[in-house]
């Protein structure tokens, strides 16, 4: 019989792509398996694009206002009798879906009391992501986790037209997190900068930045500005093309440093970079307390100029 397996991920997107590691370790080990994927909406179709899964499920994340949603999310799991359960999302909503399950729990490594392969480590969350992950799958009988590779999601940006030469700066972040953001007004002066010796500064990001990405490309004039005009994969191809990127602490910087590009990742006190920032081979970190407080000069001086 068909071993069936569900991996856990719901998000978010920089979670989720520091997730591809571990779903690739998980495919390598179960070979012959029925790997199935449940993640969060927004996910579903990076997920479908994956090459280590047979089928996604969307999490909706049924509230207690809504409990028979989480009853009809109950009676699929049960439904398609999974023999084992990694659960990379490990909060306490994932570990709920462990005891939905009752009685025929399957194995299930993870943080839920009485699972069969815990993640016994004390010391899980001050660990990056990665390390975590690849801790709690050595734990379960998976030893060998790749980096994330997400060259499977890759597009064609030819439709840009853009220059050989290009840096890509990332101004934007969650709206309910503006400590996260580094000024717009100093993307703007970095991309006058990178103008005056002969890069060309693109902009990239989602709806939420369109008012950043307006107000850098009204005062340099020589800005391409993509945001609100790119996927997951073309963020991907154009970390693989451009010469450098610059980005606040946000899930598009991931996309862009598994597509291989070298990186400056902005960081204030509102998050950690040791557990949570893009890892590369060329990946510099630059934090501030209060990212006002971060001058432009500091973030030029890392660009490989020299």
């Amino acid at each position: 019989m068909t071993e069936r397996i569900l991996v856990i991920k719901l998000g978010a997107l920089g979670d989720f792509v520091q997730a591809m590691g571990p779903a690739a370790a998980i495919r390598a080990h179960h070979p012959q398996a029925r790997i199935t994927l449940l993640t969060a909406p927004a996910y579903g179709e990076l997920g479908r694009q994956a090459p280590y899964f047979d089928a996604v499920w969307t999490d909706e994340r049924p509230g207690w206002l809504r409990p028979w949603t989480l009853l009809a999310l109950a009676r699929r799991l049960r439904a398609a009798s999974f023999d084992r359960v990694y659960d990379l999302q490990t909060s306490d909503r994932s570990s709920l879906y462990f005891h939905l399950l009752w009685p025929r729990h399957p194995q299930w490594s993870g943080i839920a009391a009485g699972a069969s392969h815990p993640h016994a480590n004390p010391d899980r969350d001050r660990m990056h992501t990665i390390d975590r992950q690849r801790d709690q799958l050595a734990m379960a009988g998976i030893d060998a986790v790749p980096p994330p590779d997400l060259s499977w999601a890759t597009t064609d940006i030819a439709r840009f037209k853009l220059p050989d030469r290009f840096v890509l700066l990332v101004p934007g972040g969650s709206r309910h997190r503006p400590e996260k953001r580094w000024p717009a007004g100093r993307y703007m002066r970095l991309a006058s900068f990178l103008t005056t010796v002969g890069l060309t500064p693109v902009l990239v990001g989602g709806p939420d930045d369109a008012g950043a990405g307006a107000e850098i490309a009204r005062d340099c004039p020589t800005v391409r500005n993509l945001i609100g005009r790119t996927g997951f994969g073309d963020l991907v191809a154009l970390g693989r093309a451009c010469f450098y990127a610059v980005g606040n602490d946000t899930g598009p910087m991931h996309l862009i440093v598994a597509g291989g590009a070298p990186a400056t990742v902005l960081y204030s006190a509102a998050s950690d970079p040791a557990l949570t920032a893009p890892r590369g081979a060329r990946v510099t970190v630059l934090r501030r307390d209060d990212l006002s407080e971060l001058p432009v000069e500091a973030v030029a001086a890392t660009l490989p100029l020299r």
